[in-house]
């Protein structure tokens, strides 16, 4: 009896194999490269945002919050004009910010403004623009705790908060330095077009 000894069908499945692994490594590698691309789409967007909520503090802790605390009633009316037409930053101030920027938390009216979600009660909206209008962001801020500080307090326990007081005295008694007062604020910066694309940041801010 005679033995055939044919190879084809052996190199025929070899390559088969060989065919498949290639075709799995090369749709691995399309695979990872479809994700990085869309991670690092998402990552850009959320630097967006991010930068949107920096700008944000930018603006609570360095113009609004500075001119309120220096006279509430008067640069309420002053922010009103400078910045809350809609082809500047269209800022809306909440009804209880004044309450927020003097009493403790637990003496708070509104229990809404002790959320930490800054869309729910917020003190201020405001638009930031972006490079086209659909680029805009819009920012909410909103002080969700807040610890008064206390004036330059000598023996005889006056305050001596009142501009300067602390420093003309003549009396020579030992005084306890002013505290700042203290505010926690929740930022979050979100595209206008696209609430979704959010970022948030929390401060600590002292004044």
């Amino acid at each position: 009896m005679k033995h055939l000894r044919n190879q084809n069908g052996i190199a025929l499945l070899t390559a088969l194999m060989f065919t498949m692994l290639i075709l799995g490594i090369i749709m691995t590698l399309l695979y990872y490269v479809l994700i990085g691309t869309k991670m690092s789409a998402a990552q850009k967007v959320y630097r967006n945002s991010l930068e949107a909520s920096y700008g944000g503090v930018e603006v609570v802790t360095k113009t609004i919050l500075p001119l309120l605390m220096a006279n509430y009633s008067s640069n309420r009316i002053v922010l009103a004009n400078n910045l809350g037409a809609a082809d500047k930053l269209g800022l809306v101030l909440g009804p209880n910010l004044r309450e927020k920027l003097t009493k403790p938390t637990a003496a708070w009216v509104d229990p809404a403004g002790k959320s930490v979600d800054p869309k729910v009660s917020p003190d201020a909206v405001f638009t930031l623009q972006g490079a086209n209008q659909g680029g805009n962001f819009k920012v909410y801020s909103k002080i969700v705790d807040t610890v008064p500080g206390v004036g330059l307090i000598d023996s005889s326990g006056i305050d001596y908060l009142d501009p300067g007081i602390g420093v003309a005295g003549t009396n020579s008694s030992t005084q306890t330095p002013r505290t700042p007062s203290l505010f926690t604020i929740e930022v979050q910066g979100e595209k206008a077009v696209n609430p979704n694309v959010k970022a948030g940041l929390s401060v600590l801010y002292a004044y």
